[in-house]
């Protein structure tokens, strides 16, 4: 694919790890999006890991995208090179070190914030703060060494080391490219960490309102994943280890990520989330109530509401996962459901729609256990797939994740008719049974059920499929429901209105 670029632009996106070398979930919505104001000129920021972890683009660059560029963030980190002595500026890491005391010792907000931003500040090209310098300087040097003294637990010295260059290198990065982006009119952020980072630092050095759009919360999620994660090292003992405590690198982690989210947090007006709870998780993790608002996914009706013709009269014995094969979306608990599923409902077939490229490792304990279930005849792998061919072949869309939004797929059956069996994340439990008294008066439109539990999951399932008539009254519930409050053009109408006040903004300032 040839990559645009122009002069100028109205909207930067600013994403981390999706559209458009990632299918499905945000990256749709980030298609949607760009699409639904071709009036607009938009200019793309990917930021992903390294360059070798993305095939190619899943998606084509609308033709309002009239500026790309993509880095890889930890490619850089392999360079070696030698290099030169320096001492670095000792009033610059002064600043850092009396940062990282306020960041630790539990200052007032606002004052590590300002300290925040005034270290950010310096990171730009140009500031005093240079990666040169926190890379080899006899300053760095020192600061590391001492902070490894006041608080690593872990034994390590060479693993602390590396973690905090490895942590922190991509800043640098990420400064050089908030100083050489194209003018833009606005931001628009679709997480914190990396990207909000960098929407931060454009926000505080060219006075650009930043829109900040979380579809999961970015440090819940980093959370979960840095907690499974088996390349953080926990070099402590048997007898040093508390079974209770996390090591001390994935606090470390976590604790990074966070203030990148308070960083972001900082700058973002509106900062927005699919649904209350997940509005609340943001001011309890430093957003400001009065920026923040709800603005859930609407799916378009004309692509899926001529589905509702093609369902058969019973519901098929399918259930269908439609999602990447990742440790979050919990494959194996559907796989396992799965073998009860048939055991009462011999005909019973378990669809897993998604690819399988992004943790091929995970994927293939997910075919090694259906082989060990001897469920070969009744589970499939069909990769990735366009979800109006399955809708009308399946009875049930099965989400078995640990985390969630407000998943689009779910949306996307109902406006076909088909209902759902969910666990109780994100907003799926609101998706389902109604979030008010004129939601729920509407109907249930599926099952929720609990995290990590496959005999719940196939009995929830049994009891849709087994019985016509629940499984119809489901489905006209997802079809009132969808109707009413996930539209696109509801969705649509929202950010319009965001935009335009971000516009307005903008050009008041100048």
């Amino acid at each position: 694919m040839t990559f645009p670029t122009a002069d100028q632009a109205d909207i930067a996106l600013l994403l981390e790890g999706t559209f458009p070398y990632v299918s499905g979930g945000v990256s749709s919505w980030v298609n949607q999006i760009i699409r639904a104001y071709p009036e607009y000129r938009f200019a793309i920021v990917f930021l992903g890991s390294r360059r070798e972890d993305y095939d190619q683009p899943k998606y084509e660059l609308p033709a309002n995208v009239v500026h790309f560029e993509e880095y890889f963030l930890y490619d850089a980190i392999d360079t070696v090179f030698e290099p030169a002595a320096r001492a670095g500026d000792a009033q610059a890491f002064r600043l850092s070190a009396a940062m990282h005391d306020k960041l630790l010792h539990g200052s007032a907000p606002a004052e590590a914030l300002a300290a925040f931003r005034e270290i950010a500040r310096e990171m730009l090209p140009g500031g005093r703060l240079t990666l040169e310098d926190f890379l080899h300087s006899e300053a760095a040097w020192e600061i590391i060494c001492d902070h490894y003294r006041r608080y690593c637990s872990d034994p390590s010295f060479v693993d602390y080391f590396w973690t905090v260059r490895i942590m922190h290198q991509p800043l640098w990065t990420l400064a050089h490219i908030a100083r050489n982006l194209i003018p833009v009119r606005i931001l628009h952020s679709v997480s914190t960490g990396y990207a909000g980072f960098l929407g931060a630092l454009l926000h505080q050095s060219r006075g650009l309102p930043l829109v900040l759009s979380e579809h999961g919360i970015y440090t819940k999620e980093r959370k979960i994943d840095l907690f499974k994660s088996e390349w953080i090292r926990d070099n402590r003992n048997v007898f040093q280890r508390d079974p209770t405590e996390l090591s001390y690198f994935r606090k470390m982690w976590m604790g990074f990520f966070e203030w990148l989210g308070r960083f972001c947090y900082d700058a973002a007006d509106p900062i927005i989330a699919l649904y209350e709870t997940n509005r609340l998780r943001q001011v309890a993790d430093g957003a400001a109530a009065e920026r923040t608002r709800n603005i859930p996914n609407g799916i378009s009706l004309a692509r899926f509401a001529p589905l509702r013709a093609l369902r058969p009269a019973a519901p098929p014995p399918v259930l269908c996962l439609i999602g990447r094969v990742v440790p979050i979306k919990d494959i194996k608990t559907f796989i396992r459901a799965m073998r009860r599923v048939v055991n009462r409902m011999p005909d019973a077939e378990g669809w897993i729609a998604g690819p399988e490229d992004e943790d091929q490792a995970y994927a293939q304990e997910c075919h090694d256990l259906v082989r060990s279930l001897g469920l070969e005849n009744h589970v499939r792998f069909l990769g990735f797939q366009k979800v109006e061919a399955l809708l009308p072949k399946i009875g049930l869309t099965i989400l078995s994740s640990i985390s969630e939004a407000l998943p689009l797929v779910i949306l996307e059956g109902y406006a076909a008719g088909v209902p759902t069996v969910s666990t109780d994340v994100g907003s799926c439990r609101q998706l389902i049974e109604g979030l008010d008294d004129a939601d729920r008066a509407l109907g249930i439109s599926g099952r929720v059920v609990k995290i990590a539990d496959p005999q719940g999951l196939a009995d929830a399932a049994l009891e849709l499929l087994g019985d016509t008539q629940a499984w119809q009254a489901a489905s006209e519930a997802g079809i009132r429901r969808v109707e009413r409050y996930y539209t696109d053009d509801l969705m649509f109408g929202s950010y319009r209105q965001v935009y335009e006040g971000a516009f307005a903004r903008a050009d008041g300032a100048h």
